[in-house]
């Protein structure tokens, strides 16, 4: 048999959509109404691929070629002789023994080899205990299949079959268990762990059809669903200060938008105002309609590599206004009547370009085809919800949406109450940021109730530059602060966040004007926030204190990533070396990659050993991590903790701060490669200034100068240049020689 498959796309995107020239497509049939005549091949087979493409994106592209990228030819067959003929004609005749069709002989069903008592949905029975092999027949269960290191207990109204090299081939039953509104504690974790597995499944469709390093790499992104009502029900574990800040995000547009939401729409935003965390983080969010009324939410935020601005990546440092950083979107439809308004998204992204000394979206096409993929990302988790919705009724998945919540409420309550009675029902925290700005806060609990008031009263005033941290960002380092002392299985949800009552002061760094910057407060201020809960819950030592964010890039290049460092260890555990840490959870780029798509070498990436802070639970250490610059580019370092170390816990020692450093080629060195830049990889490669200490060579002569590039800086680097970014520690917990009885310590200042 021959199967002819197109690899086909949209011109303009990268995607490809295997399609069967059968009218068939990922394990789906498309009727398109035509006849199979040779002159109706082509109006069939892009009936197939818009079918198929609109299933996975939801949406589909006007006034674009269809392109064919490859053609796949498959077959399939099997030779047989006439003695292999002969059984399967007799096998066919006898009716009286059910064959799976699997095997080319007749095989009997075995006889059981003894019994066991077994706990099954009704109760413990008696099942047959049955030796599974090559010869076996067809068993019914319920039963236990034991075999070779290995056992299996087969369900009832499930058939196990072997095949001819001795594999298990089972078939399970699809009787789905009537479950009602009434709660019960094992159904509430079946919907906790669907509802994340939702999540989940739009992060990995999310993954696989972007296109950039930051979603496709690095996995910067997060997907979660929500209530009819905003509030966040479930999210699989992406990046912490995205998810806190998209229930606000869902919110802003139910209210904005009232009852008119269209079916099928989809609304893209990246507004601080708006619940957004920054402008490069952009969500794109989408209503769930039930008859005729909008009864979930699912969105998607993923961080897009450049959204325009004063610099590349659209992560300055030294930004005076929100301007500066990008295009701001409150709210746009990304998706209206089915289309993709692609023209009105470029629109916007390359807006910035407009205003002087700054640039539009340096990597358009990449952003467009991630907008691309988080509507995808959405469409799955509608389909999903919609199947669950089709298993158990939209009353039971409502109602199961409410005792999530509840129990999580209920676990945040306990987990509040057991702090107090550790600690005390006051509990205040300070932190500065390196520049002096001060997060004061004090925690009020209510130890029969748990009830909580987070004041951050006292917290310096907002700033002119980008530290100031949104307010939907302050509430994501709340909410993860609590469901990590939370000791329950829950997923982080909104219900962690029912009993606490939370100050902030208008015009503080933690609650901004609408239009002052905001870029660093998501990826620096909020790593202060969270260290300053943590201390005051006495629940861990301060981590590395930030993400180290270093991006690179020029008119039409733009790179980000974020860097690991130490975290902090705490009561009974140390802390973990090179580990992204609280609100960011995002991964490395792979060295073959960095080197492959951009300009630049990775000379070393190591732990900074001796880094971590001292005690009797040290801290992690942080990392060291360098790049030669094979072109003149501009770089940036958005960094925190270069000033004030990360703090220990109950006497335990601070970690060490971090250091970012340039080291410029003499001059000697630099007219050497710019005559011949082949050398200058030919010394990388076999060796030569490589390792850091190679800033001399072997007369002495100093190599490179070193220059101390601090925490935040905007920096024209040239070929040969070489930024080396050390990450920091983690805090310690208790001195050294202290013993387990000191638990209740005062925190170390």
């Amino acid at each position: 048999v021959l199967e002819h498959f197109l690899s086909m796309r949209y011109e303009g995107t990268s995607t490809s959509i295997m399609v069967l020239l059968d009218g068939t497509c990922e394990g789906q049939t498309v009727e398109s109404g035509e006849s199979d005549g040779a002159g109706n091949l082509m109006h069939r087979v892009k009936a197939n691929f818009t079918h198929c493409y609109e299933q996975q994106f939801g949406f589909l592209l006007m006034k674009r070629e269809i392109m064919v990228d490859a053609v796949r030819v498959r077959g399939r067959g099997v030779q047989i002789g006439k003695e292999a003929r002969a059984r399967i004609a007799q096998q066919k005749q006898n009716s009286a023994v059910h064959q799976p069709p699997y095997s080319t002989r007749v095989k009997l069903a075995p006889r059981p080899i003894s019994t066991m008592k077994t706990y099954l949905s009704n109760g413990w029975e008696t099942v047959n205990v049955y030796i599974v092999n090559a010869d076996n027949g067809p068993v019914e269960g319920p039963a236990v299949l034991v075999g070779e290191g290995t056992s299996i207990l087969l369900e009832s109204n499930s058939i196990a079959y072997t095949n001819d090299s001795g594999s298990l081939i089972i078939h399970t039953s699809q009787l789905i268990e009537k479950i009602s509104t009434a709660l019960h504690p094992l159904h509430l974790s079946i919907f906790s762990h669907r509802f994340m597995s939702i999540a989940e499944q739009m992060g990995n469709a999310l993954q696989r059809t972007s296109i950039s390093t930051n979603i496709k790499e690095r996995l910067d992104f997060s997907c979660a669903i929500f209530d009819k009502n905003g509030n966040l029900v479930a999210n699989a574990p992406h990046i912490p200060v995205h998810l806190g800040a998209m229930g606000a995000a869902i919110r802003w547009q139910r209210e904005y938008y009232g009852d008119q939401w269209r079916e099928g729409e989809m609304v893209l935003s990246n507004h601080p105002a708006c619940g957004g965390s920054h402008l490069p983080d952009i969500t794109v969010m989408s209503p769930f309609f039930f008859r005729g009324e909008v009864i979930f939410y699912v969105a998607s935020r993923g961080h897009h590599a450049d959204v325009g601005g004063t610099t590349p990546g659209s992560m300055p440092p030294f930004s005076k206004t929100l301007q500066e950083e990008g295009a701001a979107i409150k709210t746009v439809k990304l998706i209206e009547d089915g289309i993709f308004q692609e023209e009105r998204i470029r629109e916007l992204l390359l807006k910035p370009g407009t205003c002087a000394r700054m640039s539009g979206c340096r990597t358009l096409e990449d952003s467009i085809s991630d907008l691309r993929a988080q509507v995808a990302a959405n469409k799955r988790g509608m389909q999903l919800l919609k199947e669950l919705m089709e298993t158990y009724g939209y009353e039971v998945v409502q109602a199961y949406m409410g005792y999530i919540q509840d129990f999580a409420e209920a676990s945040a309550r306990d987990a509040l109450k057991r702090v107090a009675k550790l600690y005390g029902t006051t509990l205040p925290s300070v932190d500065y940021m390196d520049d002096g700005s001060e997060i004061r806060l004090k925690i009020e609990i209510d130890p029969e109730t748990g009830s909580s008031c987070f004041d951050f009263t006292g917290t310096s005033s907002q700033v002119l530059n980008s530290t100031n941290c949104p307010t939907a960002v302050v509430y994501s380092a709340i909410i993860y602060c609590v469901r990590c002392i939370v000791d329950a299985d829950i997923p982080l949800n909104q219900g962690c966040m029912r009993p606490i009552r939370v100050v902030l002061e208008r015009g503080s760094i933690l609650s901004p004007d609408d239009e002052l910057p905001v870029v660093a407060g998501n990826v620096l201020t909020s790593q202060r926030v969270t260290d300053v809960i943590f201390t005051a819950l006495r629940a861990v030592a301060c981590s590395h204190g930030c993400m180290n964010n270093f991006t690179m890039g020029s008119s039409d290049v733009a790179y980000y990533e974020t860097i690991c460092g130490g975290s902090g260890a705490g009561d009974g555990f140390n802390g973990t070396s090179a580990v992204h840490t609280h609100m960011t959870n995002t991964r490395m780029t792979d060295p073959e990659i960095l080197e492959t798509r951009y300009p630049v070498i990775l000379r070393f990436f190591r732990i900074r050993r001796g880094s971590g802070g001292n005690g009797k639970y040290k801290g992690g250490d942080g990392v060291v991590r360098s790049f030669l610059f094979l072109q003149d580019l501009t770089a940036v370092l958005l960094t925190e903790r270069r000033v004030l170390e990360p703090k220990g816990l109950f006497g335990g020692g601070n970690g060490m701060k971090g250091l970012n450093m340039v080291y410029v080629p003499n001059e000697d060195t630099a007219a050497r490669w710019s005559v011949s830049p082949q050398e200058m990889l030919h010394d990388v490669k076999r060796g030569e200034w490589t390792r850091e200490e190679e800033t001399r060579s072997s007369d002495g002569c100093a190599v490179y100068r070193a220059r101390n590039a601090g925490g935040k800086n905007v920096l024209a680097v040239r070929c040969g240049d070489i930024l080396t970014i050390h990450t920091g520690g983690g805090g310690g917990c208790y001195p050294e020689e202290a013993k387990q009885e000191n638990k209740r310590g005062t925190i170390h200042d």
